[in-house]
């Protein structure tokens, strides 16, 4: 993209503010993980990232070392198009399971780590993957219970990684 996503101008401010406004709406609380000095501007909790380098799945580790819920959604800032009914779907399976995570599935068949439940108890899972190498998200679920939540709409999901992305979200 050339740029910070996070900081992407939208109609809630950024995109981090857009996507932070859909977590507590639908989970009363949201915090953003990464550099303090960069996001303290936003009026957001900012927490910083406990694994610098290590991708999502860092970030789903600091998250989940810094929650007191059981229950946590995980989003990723460049969804855009993520609503809240969406989020409360994914809580309300969470809250029924005894899994370790629970991630959207899109019709294709795809899983969408990015925005998911994950339990606290899950830390210990992350961890060691991380301690293993293992960056990538779905490759760590392999150490959990998931409860994989079809989904009618892949769209919710869909990230900006281009410019050409970002135009076509702004414009439509």
């Amino acid at each position: 993209m050339g740029r910070d996503k996070a900081l992407l101008p939208c109609a809630d401010g950024v995109l981090a503010q857009h996507v932070a406004a859909r977590v507590r709406s639908a989970a009363g609380s949201a915090i953003l993980i990464g550099d303090p000095d960069t996001y303290a501007h936003l009026g957001l909790p900012v927490v910083p990232d406990t694994c610098p380098g290590a991708g999502p799945l860092g970030g789903i580790h600091t998250a989940l070392c810094h929650t007191s819920a059981d229950w946590n959604l995980v989003v990723a800032c460049d969804m855009p198009r993520i609503t809240t009914e969406i989020l409360l779907d994914i809580l309300a399976a969470a809250e029924r399971s005894q899994a370790g995570a629970v991630v959207p599935v899109a019709p294709s068949g795809l899983p969408e780590p990015a925005c998911a439940a994950w339990h606290r108890s899950a830390l210990a899972a992350v961890a060691s993957a991380l301690d293993r190498g293992i960056r990538k998200i779905t490759d760590a679920l392999s150490d959990l219970t998931v409860v994989w939540l079809p989904v009618g709409q892949v769209s919710y999901f869909q990230n900006v990684n281009t410019p050409e992305e970002w135009a076509g979200y702004a414009g439509g």
